[in-house]
């Protein structure tokens, strides 16, 4: 019998769960490059390219390794596997549980005629049992306790004894607030020169861009070129090992800072890495920790980025799989309102903060995360947009974009949608937010102090009539109290020149400006 091992595009680590302890002479490895993917999602190019790059690596790696490996391009990856199945003479077919849940339901529909075996995914700290049962019973899923109970479980930045953390403090976001100061500069990334695998790759990403253009169908959002980020676990190491030496020491002060036409400043950039497997979480933090203490590293950074990886990243993809199927429908304040023209432009909505951030996504498929929730999903919020539409805009435009990572982010965390299960109350902010830690206002054709009249700013005019439509469940909220209260005292007057103000936003938007 021969086994086979199909390797999904974002399982790219030599120690995946389903090649463990597997006889080498006796298995076959796939891995299938399949143009369905950015047919049905118009995905942006860059990651395209680097998805399919680093699978052709991976591939090439895994045979110097001694593995016999099928690295496949199809249309439709469904015939094509039944294919290989049958002239391979596969009789049993191992897959590591996928990240996201959409896909798995998807293979087991095939109906494929092997044995399917499904091997419990290593590749987060948390297996999704372990989630689950620290999940179970507690009325509240709060990031903040579950983070504090992985920094315990895998002893991260934990006081000798390990039960105190070090610095006698779980948590240093205050420190970790700074507006940006004059001229603000952060260093420059560790990018890449596409080898000739990636060149290929580019080639075929261009051909297939346009034969969805001479097909009627809308251009694949993104600059194809310059590609610089990197395809391999070697490159990804070396991108761990700058953001060590070069941006760690000053990455806690300004994570929250937003400056135009700054859209890495000291972030890491490894989360792509991350999500295609790349890199694991737990290498990760092993390494950012054992150097951080050994350069006497701020602990304030120190902690806000293995909050990040430890925390964060475990905690979404935890819940993706614990709130369900349905978790993806969640609407909590029934928002409806199509995603503007501008989204699918990636461009061209006057505003400097959103067109700052448009223009680095069209160039790297990037952009930071206080970019994406205090912009573009802030103005998800309070312009009342569809969630899942705009959770599918988050999903194929950025480059580290999967169901698992977009779904808690955007539609918990972003835009509320599903009343709370993941935030203690929305992440709306006004202008006033944006100009205090962006650098975005001065440049901008709208006045941040205003939110009544032709020149006020978009989020002012938006925020204060997102809570004036959605009083009722918003003063329902502790959290809230502070700011309703402040809406209370608005004449009637200036709440309907707000309303008027706010509509004729959306009509402009709606007419595809």
């Amino acid at each position: 019998m021969t086994t086979g091992v199909w390797v999904l595009g974002d399982q790219l680590h030599p120690g995946q769960a389903a090649l463990a302890d597997q006889d080498r002479s006796r298995v076959r490895v796939l891995l299938i490059e399949s143009a369905a993917w950015p047919s049905g999602r118009p995905v942006h190019v860059q990651k395209l390219v680097l998805v399919w790059s680093a699978m052709r690596h991976f591939a090439a790696e895994l045979r110097l390794a001694g593995w016999s490996v099928d690295h496949l391009e199809v249309e439709d990856f469904g015939e094509a596997l039944r294919s290989w199945i049958a002239r391979e003479g596969i009789r049993e077919l191992r897959l590591m549980e996928p990240a996201d849940r959409p896909f798995r339901r998807m293979v087991e529909a095939l109906a494929l005629p092997v044995t399917l075996v499904w091997v419990p995914s290593n590749a987060f700290l948390w297996s999704r049992s372990a989630f689950a049962a620290w999940a179970s019973g507690r009325r509240q899923l709060r990031m903040e306790t579950f983070y504090r109970e992985g920094r315990r479980r895998f002893g991260v930045l934990m006081a000798e004894g390990g039960e105190q953390p070090l610095g006698d403090r779980w948590n240093y976001d205050q420190e970790n607030r700074r507006p940006p100061g004059r001229g603000l500069v952060g260093p420059e990334p560790l990018w890449f020169e596409p080898d000739a695998i990636t060149g290929a790759v580019i080639a075929k990403v261009a051909a297939l861009g346009e034969r969805r253009l001479a097909a009627g169908a809308s251009p694949l959002p993104g600059n194809l070129e310059p590609f610089r980020w990197g395809v391999t676990r070697a490159q990804a190491h070396a991108v761990l090992e700058h953001f060590i030496d070069t941006r760690l020491e000053r990455f806690g002060p300004h994570q929250d800072a937003m400056v135009s036409g700054q859209p890495t400043l000291w972030h890491a950039l490894l989360s792509p890495y991350l999500n295609l497997g790349l890199l694991h979480p737990l290498e990760v933090i092993r390494r950012v920790e054992a150097e951080g203490r050994a350069r006497r590293t701020p602990l304030a950074s120190l902690e806000g980025f293995l909050r990040q990886v430890l925390g964060w990243r475990e905690y979404t993809h935890g819940l993706h799989h614990w709130f369900g199927e349905d978790y993806g429908a969640s609407n909590h304040f029934d928002h409806h309102e199509p995603l503007p023209a501008f989204f699918e432009r990636l461009g061209g909505s006057g505003m400097a903060c959103l067109d700052d951030t448009f223009a680095a996504i069209r160039e790297l498929a990037y952009a930071h995360h206080i970019q994406r929730l205090m912009l573009l999903a802030n103005y998800g919020l309070i312009a009342g947009l569809e969630p899942a539409a705009l959770t599918s805009w988050f999903r194929r435009v950025f480059i580290d974009g999967f169901d698992w990572v977009m779904e808690t982010n955007v539609l918990g965390m972003g835009l509320f949608a599903d009343g709370g299960r993941l935030a203690s109350k929305p992440y709306a902010a006004s202008g006033s937010y944006i100009n205090r830690m962006g650098t975005y206002c001065k440049g901008c054709r709208f006045d941040p102090k205003q939110r009544t009249g032709e020149h006020a700013c978009p989020f002012n005019t938006l925020y204060w009539d997102f809570l004036d439509r959605h009083r009722g469940s918003l003063g329902a909220n502790p959290r809230m109290a502070l700011v309703m209260k402040q809406l209370e005292k608005f004449p009637e007057g200036e709440l309907e020149a707000i309303r008027s103000t706010a509509a004729a936003h959306r009509a402009c938007v709606a007419g595809g400006v």
